[in-house]
């Protein structure tokens, strides 16, 4: 078994210091020197692809007092992982008692397969069911792309269970829960949008309405379906601009299903509507009813 020192240490604000039994390395030449003799070896990792191997139960600690500046060469990065081939995949992963990877991050620019999109996104990726198709491997569960200026967060094979908080969709716009089809290379078209629009928050709980938006094959709108109206509560169906309980913008609403009341004492309550082939029945106060005859024309 190979077994290694370390040759050097250029700090340039950053010190590392082994946490344990061995001496703390500073950016001062003197006390490296001194410290250096008394670093366990490093060996050779027997994780498949070898590797140096951190001594064991040692623990390193990074710290700076740079600040994240470009001209400077962003010198507060302590830990830097660079790809050097357009399909290398620059990782930090977790491994179980055997050596078998279970979780990892992941940040590269080209899929392995050259037939796919280039992903450009880090990504967090655990490992699949040991019993299902894709046993143990390890799969992108959520990933933010780069080199957009929107960008798209994507979950795979992943759900949302929020325990004992709240989801929350913030904003000074239109805030949206989009449901939609998902095409090649991860595009989306919208389908159905559940939304509190950008109407102006202007006092008296006017703004922010509560909308239904419906879209075309095409991803186009097609109109707000719905609309609630956060200071009255008014609901509008076509209509933006409810001016009673239930707005309907239609010329017609539908009871699909027939009901005779008993008696004109039969159970009901006030404001109930119901109907047969012979009668329409208004129900005017509690357990009270009334009805008007229906004639053909």
């Amino acid at each position: 078994m190979r077994l290694f020192k370390i040759a050097t240490l250029t700090s340039l604000g950053l010190s590392l210091a082994f946490v344990g039994g061995c001496q703390s390395l500073s950016s001062s030449p003197a006390t490296t020197q001194g410290a250096l003799s008394n670093i366990p070896e490093f060996t050779e990792s027997t994780l498949p692809g070898g590797g140096v191997a951190f001594p064991h139960n040692e623990r390193i600690h990074l710290s700076t007092d740079q600040k994240w500046i470009a001209s400077e060469g962003h010198l507060s990065d302590l830990i830097r992982l660079q790809w050097t081939a357009e399909r290398a995949k620059p990782a930090i992963a977790w491994a179980d008692e055997k050596g078998k990877d279970k979780t990892a991050i992941v940040s590269h620019d080209k899929a392995n397969n050259p037939e796919q999109h280039d992903h450009k996104h880090i990504s967090i990726e655990t490992t699949m069911s040991p019993t299902g198709k894709y046993k143990d491997q390890l799969y992108t569960r959520f990933e933010i792309p780069y080199d957009t200026d929107v960008s798209e967060i994507r979950t795979h094979s992943s759900n949302f269970n929020v325990m004992d908080g709240i989801l929350r969709v913030a904003g000074g716009g239109n805030r949206d829960l989009q449901f939609a089809s998902t095409a090649k290379e991860n595009v989306t078209s919208p389908l159905w949008t559940l939304r509190a629009n950008s109407s102006q928050l202007t006092g008296q709980n006017q703004g922010a309405d509560l909308q239904i938006i419906r879209y075309s094959d095409k991803g186009e709108v097609l109109d707000s379906s719905l609309t609630v109206k956060r200071n009255n509560g008014n609901i509008g169906i076509g209509t933006a601009t409810p001016e009673s309980k239930l707005d309907v913008n239609g010329d017609s609403i539908r009871i699909r299903e027939s009901k005779t009341p008993a008696s004109s004492t039969s159970p009901g309550n006030k404001g109930d509507i119901a109907w047969d082939d012979k009668y329409m029945y208004v129900c005017v106060a509690k357990d009270t009813w009334k009805r008007s005859e229906l004639s053909s024309w």
